[in-house]
Parts: C-alpha cells; structure tokens; sequence
C-alpha cells in the first residue's frame, strides 16, 4: 500500500513532540524558556530552523504545544473508556480526573504552565488552553449542545479544571485524595447550579423572567453551527 507523503506540517508536528520530551528534564530548573527550548534543540537534533518554525515564539509555544499533546493523549485513552455507561456527571469527573493523571510525572512542568501563563501577556494563551481542554472533554461526554449552552458548559468546566489544577500542585499526598475530593465538590457544585437553574425554569414566573436573557443568549451558536 502507498502510504501518504508526508507534508511541512507533519514534519513540524514531529518536531514538536520530540522537543517537548527533550525539553521536560529541564523545565524544572529553567521553566518553559528559551533555555530550555535551546537545550531541547540539541538533545533532539531537530534542525534549529525546523523549532523555529514549531516554536516561533519559544517557551510559550513549546508550553502550549506540552498542554496540547497531553490534550491528545487525553482524547486517545478516554474515546474507549466506555463513558457512555456513565452518568454525565460522572463521565465528567472522569475525564478530569483521567486529564490530570496523565501529567501526574510531569508535575513540575504544570507548575511551570501555569506561572508562566498566570503573566498578563500570555494569559490569552492559557485562557485558551484551558477552553480546549475543556471542549475535549464535553465533546468526549457526548455534549451536543449548539446554542448558548455550548458555552456556558465549556466556562463552567475550564474553571473546574484549572481550579483542580492548581489543588493538585499544592497536593502532597502521592494518591492525590484531597485533590478528586476537591473535584467531586466542585462538580457537585455545578450540578446544584444545574438544578435550581431547572427548577426556575420550571416554575412560571421563573421562566417568565428568564425568558428575555434566553432569548438573547440563544442567538450565540457553536462554532460552524448555522
């Protein structure tokens, strides 16, 4: 069989991936930089101008392409998880916690996200990663919503998310019980939220004067929904 030639962007998105792994030794000592980035280049024999095209603005960019890869790892191992059997809400503390564990050894290379992200000029990008990583999961729960929902979902989890992310740093205990009782109440937040939302909307005054706001709000559509 003939297999597929391989195009600029395949070669760039190699590149990623193994400047990442190269990088990850010492993004503990020197953060997601172009130290680091420079120290990667020559442990992974990448071709300077081939990192330059994948990481065009250093650190951030390799920081963000960590994040992403972790993203698509995320998406391989849950999309035969079974998460179909599962109540949403559980489908949904599963992908979280699953997202989480899979940079249980890269920890300090989270830490390093996130303070490099936490600098005003860079938030954008981790508002982004956060969005996601957020959409992923909805999108692997079986969400289809396409109205103002779709949102509303995906601010809601990058929240949860990020606020579990910054628990687990300061989580000490190698199993991480403090940190999946966090998640478990933060989601049991959002679901009370998700029932008095129902029950006003249940009662005739409430849905009287949700009514304007939905309406307005049912005019915004997913991406590519017309």
């Amino acid at each position: 069989m003939t297999e597929t030639p391989r195009n600029e962007d395949d070669h760039i998105a190699d590149a990623r991936a193994r400047l990442v792994e190269a990088a990850l030794p010492h993004v503990a000592f020197d953060g997601w930089s172009q130290q680091t980035l420079n120290m990667a280049v020559n442990e992974a024999g990448v071709d300077r101008a081939l990192a330059d095209l994948a990481f065009p603005r250093g650190g951030v960019d390799m920081a963000l392409a960590f994040h992403r890869l972790k993203d698509a790892e995320m998406v391989g191992v849950l999309s035969t998880a079974g998460l179909d059997t599962m109540r949403i809400r559980d489908r949904v503390t599963f992908c979280v916690r699953r997202r989480i564990e899979l940079v249980a050894d890269e920890r300090e290379a989270v830490r390093r996200g996130a303070t490099l992200f936490a600098v005003p000029t860079n938030a954008a990008d981790g508002a982004r990663a956060l969005w996601e990583t957020a959409d992923k999961i909805w999108t692997l729960c079986g969400d289809t919503s396409t109205d103002y929902n779709w949102y509303t979902k995906r601010m809601i989890l990058s929240g949860v998310y990020s606020s579990t992310i910054l628990f687990w740093l300061g989580d000490q205990d190698p199993d991480a019980h403090a940190t999946w009782g966090f998640l478990d109440r933060w989601i049991d937040n959002v679901m009370q939220f998700e029932k008095a939302k129902a029950a006003v909307k249940g009662n005739p005054l409430g849905r009287a004067a949700t009514a304007l706001p939905e309406a307005i709000l049912g005019m915004i559509r997913a991406p590519g929904v017309r």
